[in-house]
């Protein structure tokens, strides 16, 4: 680390064109190739999977994406001759608009039924050529401006789907930019210099930057969802801002006691550097570990956000060095500048709040720690309420015209009518024909069905559908449970004696068959990611008893983030007024991927605060010491720290997208009890109970394992040389009456 620190500083501008280069280069490429993303949570060999492989073989014109344009009369009816008049020429002009394939009126024979009960409300298939990840945004747009010019005082015109969705505003790029601005505040503040503040914003943006590129580029090669590029710059602003910070503090330090600008910067990559890279690696094999379960739809969520992590910490280990360099003494304040002119190199003793609170942790573990654990606790509480479900358009902003049309549609059809069940099957025979058309009757006597659309067969005769509309709305539990009935019960009735095997699918089917597939899994993937994270902090540490408190910690924070967004978003407090759209299920897909991210985020801050306790307690063998030195030296930077993720991940509510929302919520949550509660509180109360146990290995596992140091010896021994230079110093500092005791010298 230090040669390549080295390198970077003294080929400042080359290590600079090289990243500006390959950000261009990665730009540009994604620029010709353009976006293919794919919200695919389709799991092959499930039964909706089936269903859908048997409609798209069957009936290949259905392939395109389907929307609808819902209309509601103020008063009298949509059967009224203007009404009529004005809609049928628009849906004319809808279909000759370029990629829609058809439309599907209900003045028209096909579309008989369409017309509510009370006759206000009315709506129209519209069935893009494409599907909705292939549909270009204009030619969504050209759809909704023509639906939307047949509005008048008393017809209002809403329009749903999946294409709809495209042209709703995402809030743009205000997310990132106010993540961005908050984080400089925090830098500013905590580094008293602009240009030291702004380096950490500079390397994540061009790390994130490289990153949200290529991630445009992996889409080609494998399946990236439609939120993977913005959760990869979620997750990359938050650690890439915090690693570079954690660098910048470090050579900071350096200036003051005396180093020159690359010597310092060598120091600062050398040390905190690895301390980055193994943080990197911790969040990166959480992230990797969803490759376990093998999940195409999560495979890409997986790449893309470890490609985000693993080119923020490249950055803040060569582009970093590289521009403290260029700004030099800079790094430091004026007033820090001038001090050090005047006075010389100084050390730079932890005093103040964080010595106080430090002295205080050590003096109070067990009332501290269990003030902690409630805390914890009760935040956790609303985690088992925790539903997987469906998150449609039904929990979008009022203000969209995508939930508009789900609440006519519902208001005026019955809430189903949103996510109806698609059945499938095979034909063989009369036999086969006769007992689907019994099933229509069999089908409308079951419990939870509304309606159900006769049977539909190909051209060959060979494949049939039908289409059921439940009574409740698609993320229902009482829609979850009529899928159960149809396969568990009703179907195999209607099956037997016949080669029929019709398959259930539909959006609700899928979500539920999704969400079994990856709760079946949990347990495997949660314990893979705990026992490789347990396993590096084994290495690291040398020590049984921090890696098992670190996954306690981890599934602590986990399950109190749970309890948030559970609160936010399932129970709805509060997620209309953040503009979050109305309460609903969490997205089947949500657990793993927070997990993956929480458990890595998680061990950053492990690895910060208890590597400078190792550090102590391999100088001293005191425990006490150990414990109270290194919550004083580093709870200042890693509050900092999660001041600025904190903020970043806040900053993603406004990004318009649910999804997003959940995983800022979740994260914001996450780091701030980790931050403020576990690392700070929760961790140094325990190790100040358990006493040297903390540092316990037996013999025969620590002569069996590779040895693996955070700091490398040269560094410690560089250490040790600057703490002999300067202790004429410290006895200055220590011997002034204004200033606070060193919290190395109160006594355990």
């Amino acid at each position: 680390m230090a040669a390549l620190a080295r390198w970077c500083v003294q080929r400042r501008l080359l290590s600079v064109l090289l990243w500006l280069l390959a950000f261009a280069g990665v730009a540009a490429g994604a620029a010709v190739a353009g976006t293919t993303y794919s919200n695919d949570y389709q799991v092959p060999g499930t039964e909706s999977g089936r269903a859908t492989e048997l409609l798209h073989e069957g009936f290949p014109q259905l392939g395109g994406d389907s929307d609808t344009v819902v209309w509601h009369t103020a008063s009298g009816s949509v059967r009224a001759t203007d009404v009529e008049q004005t809609m049928t020429r628009t849906l004319d002009r809808i279909e000759d608009l370029p990629g829609v394939a058809s439309v599907t009126s209900p003045y028209d024979g096909p579309g008989t039924g369409r017309i509510s009960e009370d006759g206000r409300t009315a709506y129209a298939s519209v069935t893009f050529g494409d599907r909705a990840e292939d549909i270009a945004e204009g030619e969504a747009r050209a759809v909704v401006d023509t639906a939307k010019s047949a509005e008048t005082d008393g017809l209002q015109v809403e329009l749903g789907g999946s294409a709809v969705a495209l042209t709703e505003s995402s809030g743009g790029h205000l997310a990132e930019i106010v993540g961005v601005m908050v984080a400089a505040v925090v830098l500013f503040l905590a580094f008293g210099s602009l240009a030291a503040s702004l380096l950490p914003i500079a390397t994540a943006l061009v790390g994130v930057g490289t990153a949200y590129a290529g991630i445009v580029l992996l889409g080609h090669a494998m399946t990236v969802a439609d939120f993977a590029p913005m959760l990869g710059m979620l997750v990359g602003l938050g650690v890439g801002i915090d690693y570079a910070l954690f660098i910048v503090t470090r050579h900071r330090r350096g200036l003051k006691r005396g180093l020159s600008v690359t010597e310092a910067a060598t120091n600062a990559v050398a040390t905190t550097g690895r301390a980055v890279v193994f943080a990197g690696a911790t969040v990166c094999i959480a992230l990797l570990g969803m490759l376990i379960l093998r999940l195409g739809f999560l495979n890409g969520v997986a790449v893309a956000a470890s490609l985000t992590v693993i080119l923020t910490v490249a950055a803040s280990v060569t582009l970093l060095p590289a521009l403290l360099s260029f700004i030099g003494m800079r790094a430091l304040s004026r007033r820090e500048r001038r001090r050090l002119a005047e006075h010389g190199p100084e050390p730079e003793v932890p005093t103040g709040f964080a010595a106080r609170w430090s002295a205080f942790v050590e003096r109070h573990p067990k009332v501290l720690g269990a003030v902690a654990l409630v805390v914890m606790g009760v935040l956790a509480l609303p985690t088992f309420s925790l539903h997987l479900g469906t998150s449609d358009q039904g929990n979008g902003p009022k203000t969209a015209t995508t939930r508009q049309a789900y609440d006519l549609l519902a208001d005026g059809f019955g809430p189903g009518v949103n996510g109806p069940l698609t059945l499938v099957t095979k034909v063989d025979g009369a036999d086969d024909k006769l007992a689907l058309d019994n099933l229509d009757g069999t089908l409308r006597a079951t419990d939870g069905v509304a309606s159900v659309t006769p049977v539909t067969f190909d051209a060959d005769g060979h494949t049939a559908y039908l289409t059921v509309v439940p009574e409740s709305s698609p993320q229902s539990k009482h829609t979850s449970d009529l899928v159960d009935r149809l396969r568990g019960e009703v179907l195999p009735r209607a099956e037997s004696g016949t080669s029929l095997d019709v398959q259930v699918g539909g959006m609700t089917a899928g979500y539920d068959d999704f969400a079994d597939v990856i709760v079946s899994k949990l347990p495997v993937f949660v314990g893979a990611v705990i026992g490789l994270g347990c396993l590096l902090l084994l290495l690291a540490f040398r020590s049984v008893g921090i890696p098992l408190k670190a996954a306690a910690m981890n599934v602590a924070a986990v399950a109190s983030a749970f309890g948030v967004v559970v609160a936010v978003f399932q129970w709805g407090w509060g997620s209309e007024l953040l503009g979050l759209g109305s309460a609903g299920p969490i997205e089947p897909f949500l657990p793993v991927i927070m997990v993956s991210v929480l458990f890595g985020l998680s061990m950053d801050y492990q690895v910060f605060l208890v590597s400078r306790m190792y550090e102590e307690w391999l100088e001293t063998g005191d425990n006490r010491r150990a414990v109270r030195v290194g919550l004083a030296e580093t709870s200042r930077v890693i509050n900092s720290a999660a001041v600025i993720m904190i903020s970043v991940f806040l900053a993603f509510v406004l990004s318009g997208d649910r999804v997003i929302a959940m995983f800022g919520i979740a994260l914001a949550a996450a780091v701030a009890l980790d931050a403020f509660v576990l690392r700070t509180l929760l961790v140094p109360a325990l190790m100040h109970l358990l006493g040297g146990a903390n540092w316990w290995l037996p013999r025969w596992l620590d002569k069996r394992m590779p040895r693996i140091s955070i700091e490398p010896p040269e560094s410690r021994a560089a250490h040790e040389r600057l703490a002999a230079a300067t202790d004429a110093e410290v006895a200055d500092v220590l011997a002034e009456e204004e200033r606070q005791r060193d919290v190395r010298d109160i006594p355990g």
